[in-house]
């Protein structure tokens, strides 16, 4: 199992492919469905740019941070999985959450350079790899605002990359 640290390069995304069993090291954004559609408008707006943010190389954790802990989201959201195009283009190479997402989302990842992954629902050994969490934007969306997180470790499998699903059926 290798491990990545973030920001991940271009490099790094080229390399992987469906099935891999990586850790995710360093820093990484965590969100889901209150906020990223939010975030995607601010990318579209340059309003992003103000808030001193830096998505290049970035991942985005589809959880919201909470006293309990975090747990990954379903993909699938209609607001999350809308949200993987403009976030990709924004600079987001990976995407983590958990479920299947869509052929579209599938391709759109491959033209847009970036891989999608999926993380066991496993809140208390999420608990502790994540380091560090800050709020940094939308402070009153409560544990839905966007959050840094600090990890060490993530375990995670690549779901879809190249064009390619773990849940694509072999004809």
């Amino acid at each position: 199992m290798k491990d990545y640290r973030t920001p991940l390069t271009e490099r790094d995304v080229a390399e992987l492919q469906v099935g891999d069993r990586i850790t995710l090291s360093g820093r990484i954004f965590a969100g889901r469905d209150a906020v990223l559609p939010r975030i995607v408008e601010m990318l579209r707006d340059g309003s992003l740019a103000e808030t001193g943010i830096d998505l290049n190389g970035g991942v985005i954790f589809h959880t919201a941070v909470s006293p309990a802990g975090v747990g990954p989201t379903s993909s699938n959201k209609a607001e999350i999985e809308a949200s993987f195009p403009g976030l990709s283009q924004g600079g987001i190479r990976l995407h983590l959450g958990k479920g299947q997402i869509s052929r579209e989302t599938v391709e759109g990842l491959e033209r847009d350079g970036a891989v999608y992954a999926v993380i066991p629902p496993v809140t208390a050994l999420l608990g502790e790899r994540t380091l560090r969490s800050e709020v940094v934007a939308f402070p009153e969306l409560g544990m839905e605002a966007l959050h840094l997180l600090e990890v060490d470790r993530y375990p995670c499998i690549i779901a879809a990359a190249h064009g390619r699903s773990i849940y694509d059926r072999e004809e």
